[in-house]
């Protein structure tokens, strides 16, 4: 009955049944995609800083520039 509707809906609508072939596929890959990249070898990027290092001086202020 199931695989009755499915092969209907497939062939009357099929851009709902893609849409819904799609949407089951995402959960799946989420769950399977990381330890596939990991049997392959892939490293992570580091991270970018979230913050620029100040420099470790004193702050000269600017001079020179008054209205």
């Amino acid at each position: 009955m199931v695989f009755q509707y499915l092969k209907r809906s497939a062939s009357e609508n099929p851009y709902i049944f893609i849409s819904f072939v799609v949407a089951a596929i995402g959960p799946a890959l989420v769950v399977g995609v990381p330890p596939i990249r990991k049997s392959y070898g892939y490293v992570s990027a580091a991270r970018v800083p979230d913050t620029y290092p100040l420099p470790k001086r004193a702050r000269n202020p600017p001079a020179g520039y008054d209205d």
